[in-house]
């Protein structure tokens, strides 16, 4: 395996980062999770966008134009001969002193590592998932916005370490005023007499590539999708349930907190998206190796 950092591409042994970097010593940076499939990757644009706009919410100058990062994406690819895996990508503010000031970080570092990641067990797309409500609250939009992909997930950790200490292997968060926000590392949907009801962004939730990419398969399946707020007692009673996130793809959820969320099993709405999306994600995409044959 061979990773990218600052132009260069190593090998894990040589791939360091400094201890003085503010990536490292304060979670200053942002990321980005990204998969491909079947040789191509999947809404890369869509994934760039984020990271670009995540480092200009922290005035984080990112030394690398947009289509020179997406170039240095496809041939971290390459290099590593990779048709099916995950990228991830970072850009942490650089190495400074020991103070807080990112003033003192001049030149911002981008790591880019291309491997192979399975998030859940193929049962739980089959059987669901069963999750649980954790005491951890979202971050405050005001605090550290969740629309922020920082690298900063001390909050998703705790919320990740509590749900797994009740059994669970995945986290329900609310935010301060006790609305479903998302869980640690997706983002969810309740279905509700086929509408599809998902919170909005501006309460509080990193609005996910997969998230826009289901809803965009929703409206043109004929569902209607509403984003809304709503609490936990909508999800005990709702017909249906099921996460997204760029490792998770779409996953069902058939337990909240105990209480079986309709029949107990993934839904009919549910399955017909996890199909659409396995399909589109199989079949549509940026190139990895035909970009190779055009330069």
């Amino acid at each position: 395996m061979l990773v990218y950092i600052d132009g260069a591409y190593l090998s894990p042994e040589d791939a360091k980062i400094s201890v003085f970097d503010h990536g490292l010593l304060y979670g200053d940076g942002v990321f980005e999770g990204i998969r491909c499939y079947n040789g191509n990757v999947f809404m890369l644009d869509e994934h760039l966008e984020r990271l670009y706009d995540s480092a200009k919410s922290i005035m984080l100058e990112i030394p690398i134009a947009i289509d020179a990062m997406k170039h240095n994406v496809l041939e971290t690819l390459r290099r590593n001969q990779l048709r099916e895996g995950y990228i991830r990508l970072i850009v942490t503010r650089g190495i400074g002193d020991l103070g807080l000031d990112p003033e003192k970080c001049p030149n911002p570092s981008v790591v880019i590592i291309a491997d192979r990641i399975q998030l859940y067990p193929e049962k739980y797309y089959e059987d669901g998932l069963e999750i649980v409500t954790v005491s951890v609250r979202r971050n405050y939009p005001e605090a550290i916005n969740p629309r922020v992909k920082s690298l900063n997930y001390l909050n998703n950790i705790l919320a990740k370490i509590e749900a797994k200490q009740s059994g669970a292997v995945e986290a329900l968060m609310l935010n301060n005023d006790g609305y479903v926000v998302e869980c640690s590392g997706d983002n969810i949907f309740l279905v509700k007499d086929e509408i599809i009801i998902t919170p909005p962004s501006h309460i509080g939730i990193l609005e996910g590539v997969t998230r826009n990419t289901v809803i965009s398969l929703a409206h043109e399946a004929g569902f209607q999708v509403e984003e809304r707020v709503f609490t936990r007692h909508d999800i005990y009673i709702a017909d249906e349930c099921f996460l997204t996130g760029t490792a998770a793809e779409v996953i069902p959820v058939v337990k909240l907190d105990r209480r079986v969320i309709g029949e107990g099993k993934p839904g009919i709405v549910t399955q017909k998206l996890i199909a659409a999306f396995r399909h589109l994600a199989n079949n549509f995409g940026t190139p990895i190796f035909a970009c190779e044959e055009k330069e």
